[in-house]
């Protein structure tokens, strides 16, 4: 196969027409893998074949990155693009900041429920209006300064959202930012009381090989 012949049929090939690589960069999902299994398959073709799968699938990944970097198509594609919200028993975090405190306690796991059902004491209270102080004395678009606690076993609830609380784990008080996937978990479940092991290299003496090595 003459390479000179090779890259005039590319060029021709890949004038880049929206039905063979569209324009936008989330169409190369459904063609870069057709591409690359074409690639892989194509083992008992001659090198030059490989070559010009391999030019044609580069040649798309720089015309999909080159849409990208044009100013206009980035701000129209952030536009459309859609975050996903958070869930929570099926429903949606703005509604569940709104939910009466009733409601939220048939939503919550039974552990959860018999515990606000017997009502919260004073300490939980408490934590509750520290929180809720911090969160309307900090500045707008910053978080709330930390306010520390014993009370491990409070159960977050949607209140709690965005508040940074100092979780005391026997020795320290560890920081933690309440975020929407934790509601339902006591806190003290993201300060842990000990310290993961982490196994490095055995030491001298640990071993039969290295037992009888003189210490310096």
């Amino acid at each position: 196969m003459n390479l000179l012949a090779t890259k005039e049929t590319v060029e021709r090939r890949c004038t880049l027409s929206n039905t063979e690589f569209p324009r936008y960069p989330h169409h190369q999902i459904s063609i870069l893998p057709t591409l690359r299994r074409q690639s892989s398959q194509n083992t008992h073709g001659t090198t030059d074949e490989l070559r010009l799968t391999r030019y044609i699938l580069n040649v798309g990944l720089r015309h999909c990155q080159a849409d990208i970097t044009d100013p206009e198509r980035a701000a129209e594609l952030k536009k459309k693009r859609n975050f996903r919200s958070f869930y929570y028993r099926g429903i949606e975090l703005d509604k569940l900041l709104d939910l009466p405190n009733e409601e939220f306690v048939e939503l919550v796991t039974c552990r959860a429920r018999r515990r606000f059902q017997r009502g919260l004491k004073r300490k939980p209270m408490g934590l509750i209006r520290k929180l809720r102080k911090a969160k309307k004395e900090a500045p707008p678009n910053e978080k709330p300064r930390m306010v520390k606690t014993h009370l491990r076993d409070m159960i977050v609830v949607p209140e709690m959202i965005g508040s940074v609380i100092g979780i005391y784990n026997g020795k320290v008080f560890n920081s933690v930012e309440i975020k929407p996937e934790m509601v339902g978990h006591y806190i003290g479940e993201f300060s842990i009381t000990y310290k993961p092991v982490r196994h490095g290299r055995p030491g001298i003496g640990a071993t039969h090989s290295s037992r009888f090595i003189p210490l310096k």
